[in-house]
């Protein structure tokens, strides 16, 4: 029997949310039904806008991003099998800058469920461009609220949206990139191994999971919550996820490895449900001398290992959701994606994707009856 639970929502009427059937946990769409999110992330249109590549761009959408997302992208990923976007952010350099995401207007073209991710830090594991910032600070609160009052203000009524990640890999007690070691994790680890290091840890985490949680219930008391998305196979102390418990309504985790194994352990550990928000295989790395491509090779999607993962996470009844790191063009520095500069698919991996997707189709199906 379908049932909803508490969340941080404030009023989730006409919004996603989430919802149990039986012991198992789902997104619920705006009109109720169980949705389990099957995306694509790091969706950007720039790779089209090469010299080499502009007068098609300019010939075929017109120099316009609304109609790319409207003719291209979105019945792409339907028929690729995706019901929704996991983040749009994409690479743009070596040294792993992201893209800007979709505008209001870019996701109203899109015209599907997506979920937005809201810069309140950047201390990614790969970006070494932000400091980390004193989240004890009364900048730190103004700046939350900025990006909640520039952001959340305009997606707050949009009933597409699925919910609001923070930062990718936020790096805690981790370093992961050599690029970001010269500002060091935002807790020192060495403190963990005493108990008031780990109190220290504990203050810290709360304060800014509940700033970034108000920041966004100032303006928007509709969306889900996704929080940070988290990096599996990296130092995740305890005390960081019991801080996020109250103020988020789902814990995200990247995994390029096991997602199976580590969202079962975080589930078992938190009680929470949890979306595999980020991950991928390579189903081959192709050398390339054409001089587009860094390092002179570029990547297949494996789009099989995607579908038998899909089909495992079901059996787990806290996983809602599984994203799939695109991207959705191949561009020059991530280098892979589903289609490529000239638009011509990766019909292997997306025959495979195709099959994940069914198997989520049946199993919904089941749910329901």
């Amino acid at each position: 029997m379908l049932e909803t639970v508490e969340t941080t929502q404030i009023s989730a009427q006409g919004f996603f949310t989430l919802g149990r059937v039986g012991r198992r946990w789902v997104f619920l769409t705006p009109e109720r039904k169980p949705f389990f999110s099957l995306g694509l992330n790091h969706i950007d249109s720039s790779p089209l806008r090469y010299l080499e590549n502009l007068s098609r761009w300019e010939h075929k959408y017109g120099n316009d991003s609304l109609r790319w997302i409207a003719e291209s992208v979105a019945p792409n990923l339907k028929q690729w099998g995706f019901n929704s976007v996991g983040w749009v952010q994409e690479i743009s350099i070596h040294q792993r800058a992201h893209t800007p995401s979709f505008t209001l207007e870019e996701y109203c073209a899109l015209q599907m469920p997506y979920c937005h991710l809201l810069p309140f830090i950047e201390t990614h594991q790969w970006n070494g461009w932000h400091k980390n910032p004193d989240i004890f600070s009364q900048d730190f609160e103004d700046w939350c609220d900025y990006v909640a009052r520039s952001q959340c203000t305009r997606l707050k009524n949009e009933a597409n949206l699925i919910g609001y990640f923070y930062s990718d890999c936020p790096t805690w007690v981790h370093i992961r990139h050599p690029e970001t070691e010269w500002r060091g994790p935002m807790f020192d680890p060495e403190r963990l191994a005493t108990e008031i290091g780990r109190g220290e840890l504990l203050h810290l985490a709360k304060r800014y999971y509940k700033v970034t949680h108000d920041a966004i219930r100032r303006y928007d008391p509709h969306h889900l919550i996704l929080g940070d998305r988290y990096e599996v196979q990296e130092a995740l102390p305890i005390e960081v996820v019991k801080a996020a418990a109250p103020y988020v309504d789902v814990l995200s985790f990247q995994a390029f490895a096991e997602p199976v194994k580590y969202l079962s352990q975080w589930y078992q550990a938190s009680g929470k449900p949890v979306l595999w928000a980020d991950g991928s295989h390579r189903r081959e790395t192709v050398q390339d001398n054409s001089g587009k491509y860094l390092d002179g090779e570029y990547y297949l999607v494996d789009g099989k290992w995607f579908a038998e993962t899909i089909e495992n996470l079901l059996q787990n009844p806290g996983v809602v959701g599984a994203h799939l790191c695109g991207g959705y063009i191949r561009n020059r520095y991530r280098r892979k994606g589903l289609i490529d500069e000239e638009e011509q698919p990766d019909e292997i991996a997306i025959s495979e994707i195709q099959k994940g997707s069914q198997a989520v189709t049946n199993w919904l199906r089941q749910l329901e009856s």
